[in-house]
């Protein structure tokens, strides 16, 4: 598929945008394909766009291209809702939703302040990717949605940068209540949340899952290494005991990227990014 030279502008321009924020050159936007900027011509919509590499563009990347600018999307389930009709993954998510709102008894329900509400998931029914952190925090409490404060913006700048967008993706985190002053959640509240976040796995069945930080990551793949230490490794998620494994790559957290924001956090940060449009596009 060939991109029209409007629909080049503005892959352009998200991917500088980006390409400033994460402190990188280059910007793959599909398995084997990169693309050179000129950074003031393309912000200003102008100058010339040279590919590295074969310059093939599989029918999944093309289509996650698409995606980013206005082409037909997968029904998309806000919140857990249903997307359209016949969306089979979307009515699942809805009904796992109902039954947390109505049946999780973590300790977090309790020490909720007044107004806060549950932050259940957000994205497409269909996503190949989907992304994990650990719990919501006050915006996202105060709105009902994963990732919407400073942590979200960045978030989306690096979804945009692998060439989808935050509709055809999944975001979700490991709890669904905010922990206290943004703690990071205890064994016992995950414990409780931990089935729903399984049965939200299950009904998108995505090819590749991203767990954003420590907490996430730990919980997922049942061990006590560090985030350091784990980032950047191909790991195996099993969401049951005999189920087929989904591959996982733990990456930093949008948070602490923002609060450790130096050049070497930023390329670990893209470079886990790239290996998951690799492992998309295969």
């Amino acid at each position: 598929m060939e991109l029209d030279e409007a629909r080049r502008r503005r892959v352009l321009r998200q991917h500088v945008m980006t390409d400033q924020l994460l402190g990188v050159q280059a910007v793959p936007i599909s398995a084997g394909v990169a693309l050179q900027v000129d950074e003031s011509a393309a912000v200003e919509g102008e100058g010339s766009l040279s590919t590295h590499g074969r310059g093939v563009v599989g029918n999944e990347s093309a289509q996650a291209i698409d995606r980013t600018d206005g082409a037909p999307r997968p029904s998309v389930a806000r919140a857990g809702g249903a997307g359209g009709a016949g969306d089979v993954g979307g009515a699942r998510l809805e009904q796992i939703r109902l039954d947390h709102e109505a049946h999780c008894q973590t300790p977090l329900r309790d020490l909720q302040v007044p107004g806060a509400k549950i932050v259940f998931g957000e994205g497409s029914a269909e996503a190949d990717l989907m992304f994990v952190g650990e719990g919501p925090g006050q915006t996202e409490a105060e709105l009902g949605r994963p990732f919407v404060g400073r942590a979200g913006e960045l978030l989306d700048k690096m979804i945009v940068a692998m060439g989808f967008s935050r509709e055809t993706v999944y975001i979700t985190n490991v709890v669904k209540f905010r922990p206290p002053k943004n703690r990071t959640p205890t064994p016992q509240e995950i414990a409780a949340e931990a089935p729903y976040l399984i049965d939200q796995i299950l009904a998108v069945q995505p090819k590749v899952i991203v767990a954003l930080g420590g907490a996430a990551a730990k919980y997922m793949l049942d061990t006590t290494r560090g985030i350091t230490a784990l980032r950047g490794n191909w790991h195996e998620y099993f969401p049951v005991p005999s189920g087929q494994a989904i591959p996982l790559m733990p990456t930093f957290h949008p948070a602490f990227l923002l609060r450790q924001y130096t050049t070497d956090n930023r390329k670990k940060v893209w470079s886990d990014l790239q290996e998951v449009m690799r492992k998309i596009g295969e």
